[in-house]
């Protein structure tokens, strides 16, 4: 692709807009839509986690390892770039902590760490002495833990802002309240832009990095990619003396994450904010884009946080929200091109990591459009893999 094509990018999310950044810093000329405000869905429902903790070995850790270094550059770099007077991405190196409480939660939690460690992650067992000394409040219940000096967060709102606002400045244009309705097509058949309830938008590409509504976009554009909306929720304290310092959280999140199931899963997810709140997750379930909050699920929630940390019992929770995660059968994302669609390029299914791949993600793909040597290999991440069939049906 020459660089002074244009590029539409579908989606101005967390994943949008580093795709957007590292394009218009590479010399394309882009254009962002999104039917809502930016930033507004899943990005704006999640907790900003960077995590190598919840990765086994493989290529999303392979991805993760990449996207903590892009992080902690961008940290410095945007607020250079932007100034004082834009928001604070909030970038915060705070650790995780993973904590077991029975001698066969440790066992698995052990062999785990160890795998990670002979791929590169930083995992340090500490005994329960010791995870106290980096948790005090801790239930007595805890037996041992792992503690993951890499993981870190960010404010996503503010992250994805950020780097549309970076875009921007390289010649990036975002374009709210417009909503993809179809394809432009060349006389070759190719695509050549999108059609939008704002008028056609010409384009020598176009990226679908619209999240969990990938699949949509997808299909409206004449193509298939097998994402579906995974949903959960977080609960949010009232503002109070910080006494949780890092990510903690038990050694179930890992299975949920990597589990098929369209059941509910849940797991203890706890961390303080800047502002003062606690957030408290997770939940995973596969029930299309229903948007109602379960109080059964809140509670579950709940009850297993305050497993972790008692003292959450006598806490006020603020308020409650859910979103949709973009869910891929295999747990990886899709980046790269369409092997039908000519001109049609993805950049989703990072179902809950999608805030911390979101460097190496925009990396990968502009390397991978532009012809440049990408930092990852990007195979594992093709949207023709072979893990991507979906009931026993082969993506062709």
């Amino acid at each position: 692709m020459d660089v002074a094509a244009d590029v539409v990018i579908v989606g101005a999310g967390i994943v949008g807009a580093a795709c957007a950044r590292a394009l218009a810093r590479a010399g394309a000329r882009v254009t962002v839509l999104d039917r809502g405000a930016a930033a507004s869905a899943t990005s704006a429902h999640g907790e900003g986690n960077l995590l190598v903790s919840d990765k086994g070995p493989g290529p999303e850790l392979e991805l993760a390892k990449v996207s903590l270094r892009g992080w902690a550059r961008l940290a410095g770099e945007l607020a250079d770039e932007l100034g004082p007077r834009f928001p604070s991405i909030e970038h915060e190196a705070k650790g995780g902590l993973v904590v077991v409480t029975s001698d066969e939660g440790l066992d698995g939690l052990r062999g785990f760490a160890d795998a990670q460690r002979a791929a590169g992650v930083e995992a340090v067992e500490v005994s329960a002495e010791r995870a106290r000394g980096l948790e005090p409040d801790l239930a007595p219940g805890v037996v041992g833990a792992v503690y993951y000096p890499q993981d870190a967060q960010v404010q996503p709102v503010a992250a994805a802002e950020a780097l549309l606002a970076s875009a921007r400045r390289a010649g990036a244009v975002v374009r709210t309240g417009v909503e993809v309705t179809g394809p432009l097509l060349g006389d070759d058949g190719r695509l050549a832009g999108v059609t939008t309830t704002r008028g056609d938008v010409p384009a020598g590409d176009v990226v679908v990095a619209a999240g969990p509504w990938s699949a949509e976009v997808a299909e409206r554009l004449g193509s298939w990619i097998p994402v579906r909306p995974r949903r959960g929720m977080v609960l949010v304290t009232t503002p109070m003396e910080q006494r949780i310092r890092h990510k903690v959280y038990d050694g179930d999140y890992f299975a949920a994450t990597q589990s098929a199931g369209a059941e509910l899963q849940t797991s203890a997810v706890i961390e303080s904010t800047r502002g003062g709140t606690v957030l408290i997750g997770s939940s995973r379930e596969q029930v299309g884009f229903d948007d109602r909050l379960r109080a059964a699920v809140l509670a579950e929630m709940a009850r297993r946080a305050v497993a972790v940390f008692p003292f959450l019992a006598r806490t006020n929770v603020m308020r409650s929200y859910l979103g949709f995660r973009p869910y891929m059968p295999d747990h990886l994302p899709a980046i790269g091109p369409d092997p039908v669609l000519h001109g049609l390029w993805f950049a989703t299914g990072h179902e809950g990591a999608g805030v911390g791949l979101a460097p190496a993600t925009g990396d990968l793909l502009a390397a991978t459009m532009l012809g440049h040597a990408p930092a990852v290999d990007p195979s594992p991440y093709a949207v023709d893999r072979p893990t991507l069939c979906e009931r026993g049906e082969a993506r062709i």
